[in-house]
């Protein structure tokens, strides 16, 4: 018996670069998904977490994430699984569940402690024999998997962190196990998990948070249960093998997350069960919008636009001068060598201006270009906080900035 899943993660529906909107991205990245779905006659597809980039999608997110569902639905595809990430409400996606389960879109958007065989699913052929078992575990939030003690370092939490995570799997393991058992079928099971692995790579500006307090909580390999034929994660954006192994895997985002990831490769990976051996090829993604970064004086930016006017290119750019000339009307130079072209200038960082005086980030309107951390470690910097105490007041900044997230994400 022969089936094919494709893995795919971390869409960030809605997600805005320096303010420009992206819908028309997504939207080309689901015609192409459903298109590449389609070609490779893809029997399962496996959404592995961070649907939306916010708790609170805007109506013409949803509006892209129902059209793909439906249009997926419609293709031979038989089978949908989205999991939550950490980026997603668990409410919100939970909600239309049992509408979407009409369609075999099969959606665990947060877990049920008491109760795993929720997140073990049997999906059928089309002549409604097992043909694979998916372990859909969702993004694990803290109070999902372990009880708060007070006193508790934040050492001791990392530790406690890894144990539940660990102890959740292995009992999602053990009821997929006795289910296969039960159906004295020889099917793969295929797990999810949106969560950090030990020794993943990350891009700087990519988004990616950090899902507990002290970037304890990475766990390894090990912690999946030996009866995952094939695991399928999302969280990193960079596609990647989880200790080197085939079968447990990030397939990364389909599209750039910011300009750290510009010329970065991204891909779906498609994944081939014969009986519950796999084989694992990844599919390249277009480019639905070029992004580049240019860097340095003023020359080498000059030359630059130069370049990518002379190529015709449309293409969106980050611009960071780093020259020790003071060049006063920087923006308006810059906008002077686009004109004409189909390049677009989402951000303009002046290196020179940030060496010469802080940067005012209320007035100049700069303050939603820095993600929280650095505005926190410029803070840090600025008060001249002793090296001692830096480590604690990072891990107190992170822990309250888990909480707001937490919050938000409980709000809908």
């Amino acid at each position: 018996m022969s089936i094919k899943f494709l893995h795919t993660s971390d869409w960030h529906i809605g997600r805005t670069l320096y303010g420009k909107r992206r819908f028309a991205e997504f939207e080309n990245f689901f015609a192409w998904l459903v298109e590449t779905v389609k070609e490779n006659s893809i029997d399962v597809l496996l959404v592995a977490g961070d649907i939306f980039d916010n708790a609170t999608p805007s109506n013409r997110a949803q509006e892209i994430y129902y059209d793909l569902l439906h249009q997926a639905a419609a293709s031979k595809c038989r089978h949908i699984v989205i999991i939550g990430g950490n980026h997603d409400s668990p409410t919100f996606l939970d909600a239309p569940k049992s509408l979407l389960k009409s369609l075999n879109v099969h959606v665990v958007g947060s877990i049920t402690p008491d109760t795993p065989e929720d997140e073990v699913l049997v999906l059928s052929d089309e002549q409604n024999l097992p043909e694979a078992i998916v372990c859909a575990v969702p993004y694990l939030r803290d109070r999902d998997i372990r009880t708060a003690i007070p006193g508790e370092s934040i050492k001791d939490k990392g530790k406690n962190l890894i144990e539940g995570i660990r102890r959740h799997y292995q009992r999602v393991g053990q009821v997929a196990e006795e289910k296969r058992r039960t159906l004295n079928v020889d099917v793969p099971i295929v797990g999810m998990g949106h969560l950090f692995a030990a020794g993943g790579k990350v891009e700087d500006g990519d988004g990616v948070r950090e899902l507990y307090v002290g970037s304890l909580a990475h766990v390894s390999g090990g912690i999946f249960p030996k009866c995952f034929d094939y695991v399928a994660l999302g969280h990193l954006h960079i596609p990647q093998r989880v200790g080197q192994q085939e079968t447990i895997r990030y397939c990364g985002s389909p599209l750039p997350m910011g300009f750290g990831e510009a010329g970065q490769q991204k891909v779906v990976c498609m994944v081939e069960f014969e009986g519950t051996a796999p084989s694992v090829t990844q599919i390249e993604i277009p480019v639905f919008q070029e992004l580049k970064l240019l860097k340095g004086n003023w020359n080498d930016i000059s030359q630059g636009i130069a370049d990518l006017k002379a190529a015709g290119k449309n293409v969106w750019l980050d611009v960071v001068y780093d020259s020790a000339e003071v060049r006063a009307s920087l923006r308006n130079d810059l906008e002077q060598e686009i004109d004409n072209s189909k390049i677009e200038i989402l951000r303009v960082k002046n290196n020179r201006n940030i060496g010469v005086k802080p940067p005012d980030l209320g007035n100049e309107g700069k303050l939603p270009e820095l993600e929280p951390n650095e505005i926190f470690k410029q803070c840090l910097e600025a008060h001249q906080v002793p090296d001692e105490q830096i480590c604690d007041l990072r891990d107190a900044h992170k822990e309250i900035l888990a909480s707001i997230v937490e919050q938000d994400t409980m709000s809908v």
